[in-house]
């Protein structure tokens, strides 16, 4: 028999039903101060429906917005829960700010062809050598 969306979710019903592993939903813990799961005696966890839409946010954010852990925490001090509730329920847009930047094309190298060509065969004349000391 399935639970009520109102019910209690055990550590390992909400992480079947985020689709991550209950370690995850332990670290998360320790990173994210807003995520309290109700504990019992003996320390089993029970999620409520609130704190399951906290984490499905912070699963989105993490997992398919490309946020790092300091990004959501930030997120978070800025916006309040609020904020991350509603990125798991998909209905918030990210504004640019939130967004991580994209990462720096490499650049070209500069400076004169005959010292580029004079480092690459210091660099073949190493790796050959190397490759001497591992065969032997």
């Amino acid at each position: 028999m399935a639970k009520g969306p109102d019910a209690f979710r055990t550590i390992s019903e909400a992480a079947d039903e985020l689709h991550v592993p209950q370690h995850v939903l332990r670290f998360w813990e320790t990173k994210f101060t807003f995520i309290k799961p109700m504990k019992r005696a003996g320390g089993r966890r029970f999620y409520r429906p609130s704190d399951i839409a906290v984490l499905r946010g912070v699963r989105r954010l993490l997992h398919d917005e490309g946020y790092t852990i300091k990004g959501v925490q930030k997120l978070h001090r800025e916006q309040g829960v609020k904020r991350l509730v509603a990125a798991g329920e998909g209905t918030a847009v990210a504004s640019p700010a939130e967004k991580p930047a994209p990462a720096p094309k490499p650049a070209k190298p500069t400076g004169d062809k005959t010292a580029l060509l004079e480092a690459l065969r210091d660099l073949e004349t190493a790796k050959a050598r190397l490759d001497g000391l591992l065969k032997g």
